[in-house]
């Protein structure tokens, strides 16, 4: 019986280690954590907001301290720019390129790596438009209205529509970037072709993107609008006048494109911080404590007031968010009597 007891207690710590070594290879294998701390740095260039991934960076090294993160941030359009002119030269120093539109960065996978973390087969394929790139954040569309200067606040896309709201609403213009792209398609797609229209009617303050929209609304400058959730929930977190919800109608996700140059100087610091990012703890403290969504197909968390029940997480056709891009954004461009 004894000798039982002890052959069970082997098993079962046998089981312990094998969790264990599971847990510990999350972020990678021994010999990769081993090589990126060798390495000690990596180069990260971004099109996201300088101080969200500056959160980031500081998330990751509270879990490898001995990797030091060099953060190069530009706009969209800049940032590809710069890639292709440095890889060009042969001099790109870039060790991951992170970048918020897919439709850029998919007639560049080529340049990077094969690469997968360990958590591949957990993620939406949807999310992804080459294998070398991954979804390393996941943003989401809500409503957002300041309740000192809204009183009857809506409860769905639609109700943006209503007079009542006439030069009360916040918009970002459609040519800011692959984010807004996603959201003006799924209006058009899911919400009517004729409801830019009806929203253009409430005469909608234009702005450039989501950080001067956020702050007008915190001012009581703009009332209402659609926002990026990450954009405007860190004004709620720190007290701000705000309420945020998503609408029952659905929620356009733009997943960002995320690869390995092949040219990359660091290569395993680099799949060493990816792999972080696109782990549930990473994915975990972007919904958390940025107001990210995830492409993870089982979300380890959601946003404050996300119901997965109630609401329909929209993702774009890749085809289409590549072939109605131009033609789409002029309509949309005539419709609010916008010019550049």
């Amino acid at each position: 019986m004894k000798r039982e007891i002890v052959a069970t207690i082997v098993a079962l710590a046998g089981f312990a280690g094998l969790g264990g070594a599971s847990s510990a290879q999350e972020f990678g294998s021994p010999e990769l954590i081993a090589a990126a701390k060798a390495e000690g740095k990596l180069v990260y260039y971004t099109a996201n907001f300088a101080e969200v991934e500056q959160q980031v960076i500081k998330a990751f090294n509270k879990r490898f301290p001995e990797i030091k993160v060099e953060m190069v941030r530009a706009p969209g359009g800049q940032l590809i720019t710069r890639v292709k002119t440095e890889a060009a030269a042969g001099k790109l120093i870039a060790d991951v390129v992170d970048h918020s539109d897919r439709a850029l960065m998919q007639p560049l996978a080529d340049m990077f790596q094969d690469y997968a973390p360990p958590n591949a087969a957990d993620y939406n394929p949807d999310a992804q438009v080459a294998p070398q790139l991954w979804p390393r954040a996941t943003l989401v569309w809500s409503i957002a209205y300041n309740t000192e200067v809204v009183k009857d606040p809506p409860k769905s896309w639609m109700d943006l529509t209503r007079p009542q709201y006439d030069k009360l609403t916040g918009q970002v213009f459609a040519q800011s970037g692959g984010t807004t792209w996603t959201r003006i398609m799924f209006e058009r797609q899911v919400l009517g072709e004729d409801y830019w229209a009806k929203q253009a009617s409430t005469h909608p303050i234009l702005y450039p993107s989501g950080a001067p929209m956020s702050d007008a609304m915190v001012r009581g400058e703009v009332g209402v609008g659609p926002l990026l959730y990450n954009a405007i929930y860190p004004k709620q977190k720190d007290g701000a006048p705000i309420r945020i919800f998503f609408p029952p109608e659905g929620v356009p996700v733009n997943p960002y494109a995320t690869g390995i140059p092949k040219t990359a100087a660091h290569p395993n610091a680099a799949k060493l911080f990816l792999n972080w990012c696109l782990s549930k703890e990473g994915q975990t403290f972007m919904i958390k404590e940025l107001g990210n969504l995830t492409s993870l197909k089982v979300p380890p968390a959601y946003p404050e007031g996300f119901d997965p029940n109630i609401v329909k997480v929209w993702y774009p056709k890749f085809d289409d968010y590549v072939k109605l891009h131009s033609a789409w954004v002029a309509d949309w461009d005539k419709t609010f009597g916008y010019r550049q």
